[in-house]
């Protein structure tokens, strides 16, 4: 009879596939990341397509890349079906925060990647949209939670200190990016 062994990577990736809840806080994380211990879970809605993604995409040091896959293909611009590898660091700020703010609402994704041409679009409608976007390198999203504040939300993402935090009060959302660290509000 042949003797399988299990090791612990194996029983982590077991334990994704099934895990229906975040690990536990580990105090010896670095960084911004210290609260997303060894396994790494987002959970969206997006507020166009209604598409919802709830996943482990990170297991021990290592992003999965079936999961990144369907991340890339969540964040895409959705006016053009436009497809980009989307920032993986910019989903480690929204899970990061995501775990600050202690709560299992999905964030309501109101825009992840947007091409050129949507960017250009938007701009020209809206003047708080810059023409040279992080948006548009797969790198920022602007998302709700109807059970935090913007305030609430800014907050966390700034103790994250790892990105862009702007906050939209009048329009309820908190835009997160991985671009330099700095903040605004509108």
């Amino acid at each position: 009879m042949k003797s399988s062994k299990i090791t612990r990577r194996g029983l982590m990736r077991a334990f994704a596939a099934t895990a229906l809840t975040a690990a536990p806080v580990y105090g010896n994380a670095a960084g911004f990341l210290r609260g997303a211990g060894d396994v790494r879970r987002i959970t969206m809605r997006n507020q166009r397509t209604s598409e919802v993604i709830d996943m482990i995409y990170w297991i021990e040091g290592n992003y999965i890349p079936q999961a990144m896959t369907e991340i890339n293909k969540f964040m895409r611009d959705w006016r053009h079906n436009e497809v980009i590898s989307y920032a993986p660091s910019n989903i480690d700020i929204l899970a990061a925060t995501h775990r600050l703010l202690e709560t299992d609402e999905p964030y309501l994704m109101l825009s992840g990647y947007r091409s050129p041409a949507t960017n250009a679009m938007l701009a020209a409608r809206n003047s708080g949209v810059a023409s040279n976007s992080y948006h548009m390198r797969g790198m920022a999203a602007d998302v709700r939670l109807s059970s935090r504040s913007t305030t609430q939300m800014a907050a966390a993402a700034i103790a994250c200190n790892a990105g862009g935090v702007g906050r939209y009060g009048r329009s309820n959302f908190v835009h997160m990016d991985c671009g330099p660290v700095r903040t605004w509000r509108r």
